[in-house]
């Protein structure tokens, strides 16, 4: 990590058409290089973060500014779901934003490969989906986000319907892979063990309406192990954001 911003959002307030407002005086800042976990109640607006990130929403007041230039396929999203193509093979499914993009398939095959190569696919790249199981699709997923290059990387829940063998192993595939591309991550998840194990910062955030209530250094070094996740101090952490988010709770 270093002190050059990546994201700021300043004041930001996002009020549904509905009148639900989702987000209300949001303040956060995420430096380049840095891995942030966004954890907190159902419906206090995690998601609703990362698409204002993204510009898939727009802001009802406040300012979000991103220091990367967006048109140039800097930023990606990786959903809950893989949301793979059935009909098409692995490597085509990662080759699809590079395909959007108009670069030729000749041009980029050495850039989806290596994508492939990265999440540990090398050998499925011929697969179709339904070939795959969930931890597969979502190496996909990743891939696809890989392959664009980005410099920020927005995760919603990726892992969340994955057992926990599965999980864990993808986590750390995920925290090799940051830490070789150098990109800034934002993370949400529901599993505080998750969000401790892969962060260095962890904001909490409560709803009704969703605001940040506590921004939670995880100060441990990388590369984190089986032997980090079993330790005293990633215990304490956990209690730590556990207990901020009784206090989330409570708030509303």
């Amino acid at each position: 990590m270093n002190n050059q911003r990546a994201i700021s959002c300043h004041h930001v307030n996002k009020v549904y058409t509905n009148g639900t407002v989702a987000l209300q005086d949001m303040n956060l800042t995420i430096h380049q290089g840095e891995f942030v976990t966004i954890v907190g109640p159902s419906g206090c607006g995690k998601s609703t973060v990362l698409r204002l990130i993204a510009q898939l929403s727009d802001v009802t007041c406040g300012k979000i500014e991103s220091y990367i230039n967006q048109n140039e396929n800097e930023l990606a999203f990786v959903f809950q779901e893989p949301t793979l193509m059935p009909w098409s093979q692995v490597i085509d499914n990662v080759y699809l934003p590079l395909k959007l993009a108009g670069i030729s398939f000749r041009e980029s095959r050495t850039i989806v490969q290596e994508a492939i190569n990265l999440v540990g696919l090398d050998g499925s790249e011929h697969s179709y989906p339904r070939q795959l199981s969930g931890g597969m699709k979502m190496r996909v997923s990743i891939a696809r986000a890989l392959v664009t290059q980005p410099r920020i990387v927005l995760m919603d829940e990726p892992f969340g319907a994955l057992d926990e063998m599965t999980r864990s192993k993808l986590n750390s595939d995920l925290l090799e892979v940051w830490q070789k591309r150098n990109w800034t991550v934002v993370f949400v998840t529901h599993n505080i063990y998750e969000a401790v194990y892969l962060s260095q910062r962890v904001i909490v955030m409560a709803s009704r309406p969703g605001r940040v209530i506590a921004d939670v250094k995880i100060n441990a070094t990388y590369p984190r192990s089986e032997n980090f996740r079993m330790s005293q101090l990633c215990n304490d952490y956990c209690r730590e954001i556990s207990n901020c988010l009784e206090m989330a709770v409570s708030d509303y």
